[in-house]
C-alpha cells in the first residue's frame, strides 16, 4: 500500500491558461471603434477536489502539531480502530519511502467494546475504563512486565493524557491470535493496551523504538 501525498494528502493540480495577444502591422484605412464592452462575469476555474480525511492525514497532522517532541520522524504506526478487530488494522508505515511495511492484528480495550462484537464503539481516557483511547502516543521506554517485554507510551492529546497513569502500554497477549479469528470471527480484548501476537510484538517495538508517533483513531 502506497501512503502517497496523492492520496493521503489530496493536492490539487492547478491549470493555468496562457492570453494570445495580437498585433497588427500598418494603418487601416477606415478605423472601427469596438463594441461595448462584454459585461459577462469572468470565467472560474472549479474547485479541485480534495480526498476523504485519512487516519493518516490525522497522524501528520499530529507531528506537525507537537514540534520537538518526536525525535524520529521516519517512521510511524497507526492503529485503524475504524476496522474489526478481525483485520490486521495495525500498521507500521515508513515515511522515507512512503509505504506500508507490515500489518498486524491489534486489541481494542473491553471498555470500548463491551458487547464483544469486535468493532470498537468507543474511546474512552478515564481510569478504571478499560477502553482504548484515540490520539497520538510518543513511544517511551522498554519495560518487562506482565506478558514480558513491553513499551511505555505518552499520550500527547486530551482524549489519551492519561496513558501513563492508567499503565496504556504496548504488549503480547495470548488473546491476539489468529486462530480465534478462525474461530470466533474476532481476537480478544485488552484493558486498553495495545495488544499484539505474542510471536509478533518485538517487530512493533523494535520497528517503533523510543521517540516515534503511533497514531490510534477512528474514521466514521
Amino acid at each position: 500500500m502506497d501512503y502517497s501525498r496523492r492520496r493521503f494528502i489530496g493536492a490539487g493540480v492547478a491549470a493555468t491558461a496562457g492570453l494570445a495577444v495580437a498585433s497588427c502591422v500598418g494603418t487601416p484605412r477606415k478605423l472601427t471603434l469596438p463594441g461595448p464592452a462584454s459585461t459577462a462575469p469572468p470565467a472560474t476555474l472549479p474547485a479541485q477536489p480534495r480526498g476523504p480525511v485519512t487516519l493518516f492525514d490525522h497522524a501528520m497532522a499530529a507531528l506537525d502539531a507537537h514540534p520537538g517532541t518526536f525525535a524520529h520522524r521516519d517512521r510511524i504506526a497507526l492503529a485503524d480502530f475504524s476496522l474489526a478487530s478481525s483485520a490486521p488494522r495495525f500498521q507500521l508505515v515508513d515515511l522515507a519511502n512512503g509505504r506500508v511495511e507490515r500489518s498486524l492484528l491489534v486489541a481494542h480495550g473491553s471498555g470500548s467494546d463491551p458487547g464483544a462484537t469486535g468493532m470498537l464503539q468507543s474511546f474512552s481516557n478515564d481510569p478504571g475504563s478499560h477502553a482504548t483511547s484515540r490520539g497520538a502516543y510518543l513511544t517511551a521506554g522498554i519495560y518487562f512486565g506482565k506478558y514480558g517485554r513491553s513499551q511505555r507510551l505518552i499520550g500527547l492529546d486530551a482524549d489519551n493524557s492519561m496513558a501513563l497513569d492508567r499503565a496504556i502500554v504496548v504488549h503480547g497477549a495470548p488473546y491476539v491470535d489468529p486462530e480465534l479469528v478462525a474461530g470466533q470471527g474476532r481476537i480478544g480484548r485488552s484493558q486498553g493496551c495495545f495488544a499484539f501476537e505474542l510471536g509478533k510484538v518485538s517487530q512493533v517495538m523494535d520497528w517503533l523504538g523510543e521517540g516515534r508517533l503511533l497514531y490510534a483513531g477512528k474514521i466514521v
